[in-house]
């Protein structure tokens, strides 16, 4: 079951894509959690670890990794208990 999707925005060396995020509820542990989409094609996603970090899942779209890791920021920035936000402000 998938929550409602939402758009990020990446931004990297005057570049500028748009994605769309599909979060998936009930996550199995060997499936991907999160589902990354740029103009409706499936390019990426993402599982988080042990520590609610994301990792990438799956690249089909062969996404630039720095891309991919930015794109896990905004994902770990967007869901709504904030995980991981204290910790990554410490490591600024």
């Amino acid at each position: 079951m998938c929550m409602e999707n939402y758009a990020i925005t990446i931004s990297k060396d005057e570049e500028v894509r748009h994605f769309e995020i599909g979060e998936y509820m009930h996550h199995v542990e060997d499936k991907c959690k999160y589902r990354v989409y740029e103009n409706g094609a499936y390019v990426a996603s993402f599982t988080p670890d042990d520590h609610d970090f994301l990792q990438i899942c799956q690249n089909p779209g062969q996404v630039d990794e720095e891309i991919l890791h930015l794109l896990a920021d905004k994902i770990e920035t967007h869901h709504p208990h904030g995980i991981n936000d204290n910790i990554r402000r410490l490591k600024l």
